[in-house]
């Protein structure tokens, strides 16, 4: 079974910084492009950036010049750096992964992000 945990969530002040990890693990070999998506209660899951196996990136507009996502192919990871956070950034955040040999997407469980003061 593939499994990917998310990591480093919490709660931030207004204009403080976070790092999300995310960890693939299991029965997955290959892996494709990778994204972080967010969903905040009563809304729909939505892309907040994505990454492909050759490092070429896509933000949405409302964190471009705030979030930086990266990722290590070789250990299987995933990080997005969150700068300058909003309240409006407040949000369960999820990694997806493509997995190439089954042609498919894997999610994780996701991890909370509470900006608040």
């Amino acid at each position: 079974q593939v499994q990917l945990v998310e990591s480093g969530g919490g709660l931030v002040q207004p204009g403080g910084s976070l790092r999300l990890s995310c960890a693939a693990s299991g029965n997955i070999f290959s892996i494709g492009t990778m994204s972080w998506h967010r969903q905040a209660p009563g809304k729909e899951r939505e892309l907040v950036a994505r990454i492909t196996t050759g490092g070429d990136t896509n933000y949405a507009d409302s964190v471009k010049g705030r979030f930086t996502i990266s990722r290590d192919n070789a250990k299987k990871t995933m990080t997005l750096q969150m700068n300058n956070l909003k309240p409006e950034d407040t949000a369960v955040y999820y990694c997806r992964v493509v997995d190439v040999d089954n042609y498919r997407g894997v999610w994780g469980q996701g991890t909370l992000v509470t900006v608040s003061s």
